[in-house]
């Protein structure tokens, strides 16, 4: 009987490091560049870019397998990403960062979604079925991780270390130069840990072959329009209030913020948050396991949407008592994890049946437009409204994403244990 799995070696690094550019893309880049006095109109509109590459992933998918084999990409991509925070690094003090900046993030988007694919590719080529299934909730548990490091510990090394040099340019400089060193050890330890498994080939002879029947089936399924409105609408309004919820903390109150340090932004946001989030989660996909998907979709996107309140009424008394904040926002974030699981059982459930991970890889393209698209103008709509407007008009945005969930078509028993 085997008792140590060689899988323990490197699955849960992998994972740890998949989630970790991501989180710094999403979320990091969003505080660096409220830290750096950036107008809430610029970073919603370029870092809402950054979702490009997660858009355009199925079409990418299959080219990657044209090129080097999966454990070549994963360990190309983690060098590469180590590269780009070097480089942020370096380019903080030039005159012309805010170009270099967005650059090199989007660059590290694109090599994160490539490493996305290689990497769940590698898990399943190099393991068992057994395997598979034993290490499916360690790999999420060490993404997990990756979130509470990226979006929690990065960002309060970040303001401890704004506190301490009082140089927010130094700072992020330091912050950057330890997400390099942290990519370069890991770019290393793969390269040695990884497995080498002959499955592990390019797939030249197969490209074409069935690229284009898989988007020509998933685009006449049943209901195909009904099925993207919803992909595109249910997080409408969780997209843009998303991409301002970090800079309404941060910013002053002379302009309607709550004037929150980075530090515990980075506690209470990006620690504490991303731990409800996850508890979030698990609680719906288990209620989901209990009672299916057609009975709590409706209650779900309610979960996704109800915390949007919160933040109008933080904006009219400008709550800055703490233990509210932190109340309030793990409220905010445990519905967040809890409804986005009906969307991720949703698009399980229409990607079943022929090419169901081609389907399924299309549905995320679709749920990252959905939360592109609305995201790059929300910094602007906040600017002319204010936070109080803006947030009131959250709630009115609220309305696509319930009223869509009506027209869906689920059968009663499906996500039934």
């Amino acid at each position: 009987m085997k008792i140590f799995s060689k899988s323990w070696l490197w699955v849960p690094s992998l994972y740890f490091i998949e989630g970790l550019p991501y989180v710094a893309v999403m979320t990091l880049s969003i505080i660096f560049y409220k830290n750096m006095q950036i107008s809430n109109t610029e970073i919603a509109l370029y870092t809402s870019w950054f979702y490009l590459p997660w858009v355009i992933k199925p079409l990418w998918s299959p080219i990657v397998d044209l090129f080097k084999t999966k454990r070549q990409w994963i360990i190309y991509t983690q060098f590469f990403v180590g590269l780009s925070f070097g480089l942020l690094a370096l380019t903080l003090p030039f005159e012309n960062y805010f170009i270099y900046t967005v650059v090199f993030f989007w660059l590290i988007a694109f090599s994160s979604a490539t490493h996305d694919i290689s990497a769940d590719g590698l898990y399943m080529i190099a393991q068992s079925e057994h395997d598979q299934a034993k290490f499916v909730g360690i790999r999420s548990t060490f993404y997990r991780f990756a979130m509470i490091f990226g979006q929690g510990i990065v960002v309060m090394i970040a303001g401890e270390l704004q506190e301490s040099t009082k140089n927010v340019i130094t700072a992020w400089s330091i912050t950057f130069a330890i997400l390099f060193t942290i990519f370069l050890f890991f770019g290393l330890y793969h390269f040695f840990m990884l497995p080498r498994d002959k499955k592990d080939v390019t797939e030249k002879e197969s490209f074409m072959s069935e690229f284009w029947d898989v988007f020509d089936s998933f685009f006449k399924k049943k209901s195909i329009i009904v099925i993207l409105s919803f992909l595109l609408l249910f997080r409408f309004s969780e997209a843009q209030l998303g991409k301002m919820a970090i800079p309404f903390l941060l910013d002053s109150k002379m302009v309607g913020g709550l004037q929150i340090s980075t530090t515990n932004v980075g506690f209470i946001y990006g620690t504490v948050g991303v731990i409800l989030l996850v508890i979030g989660g698990l609680l719906g996909g288990f209620v989901i396991a209990k009672q299916g998907l057609k009975k709590w979709i409706f209650p779900m996107a309610l979960m996704v949407n109800l915390p949007n309140l919160i933040y109008f009424l933080f904006s009219i008394f400008h709550i800055s008592d703490y233990n509210l904040l932190l109340i309030g926002i793990g409220f905010d974030q445990f519905g967040s994890g809890f409804g986005f699981t009906a969307y991720l059982v949703y698009m399980m459930m229409i990607s079943e049946g022929e090419h169901s991970t081609a389907h399924y890889a299309i549905s995320t393209g679709f749920m990252a437009l959905g939360m592109m698209l609305p995201g790059m103008f929300s910094g602007y709509l906040q600017e002319i409204l204010g936070y109080k407007l803006f947030f009131l008009w959250i709630l009115i945005a609220t309305v696509p994403s319930l009223l869509i969930v009506k027209f869906l078509e689920i059968d009663d028993n499906y996500g039934k244990r």
